[in-house]
């Protein structure tokens, strides 16, 4: 496995859609840290919060997010890598386990720049501000600019951009089966992209309804796990872990009694 997940790593690094990828939430996370600093300064209309929520980490992931894995997985099943892999011994389960990883890690590189640039927003002082439509990392910035952000915190920033890495990397998980049952980014894609909007929506019938919210927050897309920020209590970090963690090792599992049985072309 170790060495599916160095080979796979050395692609990916050397793959141009990551870079374009890398670039794109670059210029996005700065176009939205900028669009929250005007909001708040008064400069722009109140009505461009759904512009700067196109920009935020929390639509871009759900689009570049599924886009990687069109790309990443389903490009070796058309470049014969995954059937290359099989063929020379490693098992269907280690395949599925070593692209994982890699592609986790492909979401982590993707999100590094709304992480830095927010921390470093922070640090500024400055207020910002995105109404209702702040989520994940922008819903930090506006939260924790309403108070002076201190050295102290930075440890706990860190945290939890991690957390959230690891929350929106479990959404994306749903991308992992979808990848190895259709094999076409074409279909993965926007598939995914209606599964985040029904997600944000059953959000919302969460927040009326305590039963479904129950239910709905043993799923990474519940539980008001994108809105952690610094004021987070310890209970909601390591929840919003374990659910993680635990969707995660499902779709893995549904991923492996797919695949397990699909025939290789």
């Amino acid at each position: 496995m170790l060495n599916l997940i160095q080979a796979d790593l050395f692609k990916l690094r050397k793959s141009m859609a990551i870079k374009i990828l890398f670039s794109i939430t670059t210029i996005s996370a700065l176009a939205m840290t900028v669009l929250a600093y005007l909001l708040e300064q008064g400069q722009i209309d109140a009505g461009m919060t759904g512009i700067g929520f196109m920009f935020s980490d929390v639509n871009m992931v759900s689009i570049l997010g599924a886009v990687l894995a069109g790309v990443f997985i389903c490009g070796d099943f058309d470049n014969k890598t995954i059937h290359d892999a099989i063929s020379s011994g490693s098992s269907r389960g280690t395949v599925i386990v070593s692209k994982v990883i890699v592609f986790f890690c492909g979401i982590g590189f993707i999100l590094l720049p709304y992480a830095v640039v927010t921390g470093i927003a922070l640090w500024t002082g400055f207020g910002f501000n995105m109404g209702a439509v702040s989520v994940g990392f922008l819903n930090n910035l506006t939260q924790a600019s309403t108070a002076a952000f201190q050295a102290s915190n930075l440890l706990k920033f860190l945290l939890i951009a991690l957390v959230l890495i690891i929350v929106y990397a479990s959404q994306l998980s749903v991308c992992v089966p979808l990848a190895f049952i259709l094999k076409k980014p074409v279909l993965v894609v926007p598939i995914y992209y209606v599964i985040s909007l029904l997600g944000g929506q059953l959000s919302l019938l969460a927040a009326s309804s305590p039963g479904f919210n129950r239910v709905f927050s043993l799923t990474p897309f519940g539980g008001h796990y994108s809105f952690l920020d610094l004021n987070a209590q310890t209970a909601d970090i390591f929840k919003a872990i374990l659910v993680s963690l635990i969707f995660i090792i499902i779709m893995l599992a549904i991923t492996y009694v797919a695949f397990r049985k699909a025939e290789i072309k």
